[in-house]
């Protein structure tokens, strides 16, 4: 059952995914790969809103599978944004590589942060 909810959740994850990152990459006219960054901050404010309900002892395993494991282990891509932050640094655009690193984080942990306080706000 885990194996089919893992899979479940990651074509969903996959899927909505490529759809973001595509609707958002086609509303900036940069290089900058706002599309991963956007699907990341996502994926990290779901997985903090998760670990934050786990936090406050509300069994939803099933839940926590299929989202935290399959959706959001596809939605969110450490390879791509790494792919992307190499390939500013070798296009020679430096400034983007950096800043791709710098608001990923930031917006990775910020976002997770904020699942937390949901999370306590609603059960804490």
């Amino acid at each position: 059952m885990t194996f089919v909810l893992v899979a479940l959740g990651g074509a969903l994850g996959a899927c909505v995914r490529f759809h973001t990152d595509r609707w958002v990459q086609a509303r900036h006219d940069t290089g900058f790969p706002w599309g991963t960054v956007t699907v990341n901050a996502i994926g990290s404010l779901i997985l903090g809103f998760l670990a934050g309900v786990a936090l406050f002892g509300v069994p939803i395993p099933v839940l926590q599978t299929f989202i935290g494991v399959g959706f959001c282990g596809a939605l969110t891509t450490f390879s791509t944004f790494s792919y992307e932050s190499v390939r500013l640094l070798l296009d020679g655009a430096r400034l983007f590589a950096a800043l791709n690193v710098v608001v990923t984080v930031l917006a990775g942990i910020g976002s997770g942060v904020l699942g937390v306080v949901l999370a306590a706000a609603i059960w804490g």
